[in-house]
Formats: C-alpha cells, sequence, structure tokens
C-alpha cells in the first residue's frame, strides 16, 4: 500500500500565501509524476501543477506565475507553495503520485487539505 499525506491547508487572506505539502510512504520501487489537483464547491477536480521524475513542470493556466511546484527525492514529498491567491484558489487540494509498485504501477490520492481564501 501507499500512503499519500498532505498538509498545509488552511485560511488566508487575499494576496497571502501557503505552502502544502504531500509525503508519500510504503512499499515503492520509484514514484514518477506527482502532482497537485483541486476541487472547488459544485465543480470538478482539475489538475493545479505537475512535476516528472526529472523536475520538468507544467502548470495550469490559473496557477502560472503564482505557484510553484517542487519536490524532494530522498522524502517522497512533494510541495505547492502558492503566492497572491485569490478567492476562486479557494478549493480542496489533492496530491496524486504515479507510483512503480513491485506488483505494477498504482495511481495513489492523498485525502485533500482545505485551502480558503477570504478576508
Amino acid at each position: 500500500q501507499v500512503q499519500l499525506v498532505e498538509s498545509g491547508g488552511g485560511l488566508v487572506q487575499p494576496g497571502g500565501s501557503l505552502r502544502l505539502s504531500c509525503a508519500a510512504s510504503g512499499s515503492m520501487i520509484s514514484i514518477n509524476h506527482m502532482g497537485w489537483y483541486r476541487q472547488a464547491p459544485g465543480k470538478g477536480r482539475e489538475l493545479v501543477a505537475i512535476i516528472s521524475p526529472s523536475g520538468t513542470t507544467g502548470y495550469a493556466d490559473s496557477a502560472k506565475g503564482r505557484f510553484t511546484i517542487s519536490r524532494e527525492y530522498a522524502k517522497n514529498t512533494v510541495y505547492l507553495q502558492m503566492n497572491s491567491l485569490k478567492p476562486e484558489d479557494t478549493a480542496v487540494y489533492y496530491c496524486n503520485a504515479h507510483v512503480q509498485l513491485y506488483s505494477g504501477s498504482l495511481v495513489s490520492w492523498g485525502q485533500g487539505t482545505q485551502v480558503t481564501v477570504s478576508s
């Protein structure tokens, strides 16, 4: 089993910053792509940012210039630094990892962390 545990969500004022963390644990050979998704009330889940094993990153248009995804390979951890937050960034943020197990590959999700941007 692979577990992803997120942390760092909370309430922040517009223009503020938050840093989300997601740590993967379990019996796995390697972690390939890792990413952050979000789901706002009444909307579908959408990709926010993704990072490849080599460190190549990709962002949704809404995140470009404000969010930065990074990963710490030794700790199997991915981060999302969010700056200049807007009310429309309010959502539950989910971590995602494409994991290679001894028995095959797996896409694992975290439980989600709430981010609320409000004055």
